[in-house]
């Protein structure tokens, strides 16, 4: 079977295409944001990958169109696929229908962290010789792929709150009916499809509707949206994790999350000692653990798999260390991530210097609708340098004034780079934040850096 798929370069669209070529279809794709890691990880599976989104494309016609939600009414595209009654579908209901429909499904929602929690838990559950299928929206480093078929029963998917499609507007994990779900936090984003907090509880709600009652949840039990959302109606059993009181615990957390001791229902389990930074991804590890343990891995053994995760890509990612300079790659797009990613590297570096660059890309970033978390998020960098928006007119530019710490905002990422290369020392951090390719900021940056040796 030939299957097309729309927007294949996308995180999620690319999963899908490397579980259909495993199982055996011939799969192109088309997409006009071609950019690493999701653009080389296809190639490398032979997938054929064509730029722009032209009518022509689809003839002949496949056997099965695979749409993204970035295709929208008016586009050629689009119009040339309803005017033909060309045979179409949304990725989330291919999957479920292809593959889903007979596995247990773990899944992975909420606002932070579903990247990374849903690649611990692939690996603890891979490395318990599970063999699961899995689809996650970045590629883990303990796995060649972000997405694989596996072996039935189990699925680990990321849950992701987005809409499915032009024609499908709920949000993706109303599809993935899974038995064990996490819900790792719950805050307002997605400004142009969400009005505000309580539309994204809605659709959270309906996830929690589709989870059976031989199922688990798996929830903070100090998130006050979650908690609303809980008290809709739920029909499933919860277990809880975080603070005092949950039944999953970390205890003797050291500063920068680099090491912990877990507790279950106050029991002592095993202490986690890995190379991941940061308290939020101490809790992710907490709902990966418990969520585990729902299909019968032991806390002990889940926390030995945790000890040999090496975190997912474009997660505080050093791409390269050139002069004394260490560059980072990190996907924080959102006040909070941006918070917790730049305390964490902090935690790590003591007292160096961090620049913190950030492109402020997400649609709800880029309209301002967390202007004024912004500055805040941003406290523990010594200099910050913005990334604007085309067409800016809410006042990044201020928001760059109103910082305690040297900070600019810049049209250009040539200035940017221009300007890390003047104020650079010996001992720096780059952490440079984009939930885009970033017009290959990274590897610009480090070009520069060795041009300067």
């Amino acid at each position: 079977m030939h299957i097309h798929i729309l927007g294949i370069c996308g995180t999620f669209m690319a999963g899908i295409a490397l579980i259909a070529k495993q199982q055996g279809h011939e799969v192109t794709g088309s997409d006009t944001n071609v950019y690493p890691p999701m653009s080389t990880q296809l190639q490398k599976q032979g997938i054929t990958i064509k730029e722009g989104y032209e009518p022509s494309q689809l003839i002949p016609t496949p056997d099965v169109i695979i749409v993204g939600n970035t295709m929208k009414r008016g586009m050629p595209m689009v119009e040339y696929i309803l005017d033909n009654n060309l045979p179409c579908i949304s990725a989330p209901q291919w999957l479920y229908e292809n593959v889903l429909q007979e596995r247990w499904v773990l899944a992975v929602a909420g606002t932070h962290g579903k990247t990374t929690t849903t690649s611990m838990l692939a690996w603890i559950l891979e490395y318990a010789g599970l063999n699961p299928g899995f689809l996650i929206g970045g590629i883990p480093k303990n796995f060649p792929v972000s997405a694989r078929l596996g072996a039935e029963p189990f699925f680990v998917i990321e849950a992701d709150e987005y809409d499915t499609a032009f024609f499908d507007k709920r949000s993706k994990f109303v599809h993935y009916h899974p038995r064990t779900a996490i819900l790792n936090n719950l805050e307002f984003d997605h400004a142009d499809i969400f009005a505000d907090l309580a539309a994204i509880q809605k659709q959270f709600h309906q996830l929690i509707r589709t989870i059976p009652s031989n199922g688990m949840l798996i929830c903070p039990n100090d998130d006050a949206n979650i908690k609303v959302t809980l008290e809709m109606g739920c029909w499933t059993p919860v277990e809880y994790f975080g603070a005092d009181g949950a039944t999953w615990e970390a205890r003797d957390v050291a500063e920068d999350g680099s090491t912990f001791t877990i507790y279950c229902e106050n029991h002592l389990q095993e202490k986690v000692e890995w190379s991941l930074l940061g308290q939020h991804n101490v809790r992710n590890a907490l709902a990966a653990i418990a969520a585990a343990r729902h299909v019968g891995v032991p806390a002990k053994q889940a926390i030995a798999a945790l000890n040999e995760f090496e975190g997912v890509k474009r997660r505080l990612e050093i791409r390269g260390k050139i002069n004394g300079v260490t560059v980072y790659d990190d996907f924080a797009h959102h006040p909070t991530a941006i918070t917790m990613t730049v305390a964490g590297l902090r935690h790590r570096v003591g007292a160096a210097r961090i620049i913190a660059v950030l492109e402020l890309g997400s649609y709800t970033m880029r309209t301002g609708v967390h202007r004024d978390a912004i500055a805040p998020a941003l406290k523990d960098a010594d200099i910050v340098l913005f990334a604007l928006p085309k067409g800016e007119d809410w006042g990044v530019a201020k928001i760059a004034e109103s910082l305690s710490r040297p900070a600019q905002a810049f049209a250009k990422i040539e200035n940017i780079i221009d300007e890390i290369i003047k104020i650079k020392r010996e001992g720096d951090h780059v952490l440079i934040m984009s939930n885009t390719g970033f017009d290959g900021m990274h590897q610009k940056l480090l070009d520069a850096l060795n041009a300067c040796k």
